[in-house]
């Protein structure tokens, strides 16, 4: 199942939402299994550091396991 992740609010999307949007957005294919907390940039779709994503609030999503 894949859904749409919002990088401004955090809240889960429409796939058209999400594919309107591709720079404010993040699709998953699952849940995230792992522990810990994760930061992934919305445009790359890459993990990124705590400090990178809050230097870029708007374009990455904070995961939480």
């Amino acid at each position: 199942m894949t859904r749409g992740r919002s990088a401004i609010t955090g809240r889960f999307i429409s796939r058209a939402a999400a594919t309107r949007h591709p720079r404010m957005s993040v699709t998953e294919s699952r849940r995230n299994a792992s522990s810990g907390t994760h930061h992934r940039s919305a445009i790359t779709g890459r993990y990124i550091t705590g400090a990178a994503a809050a230097r870029h609030p708007r374009t990455s999503v904070t995961e939480r396991g």
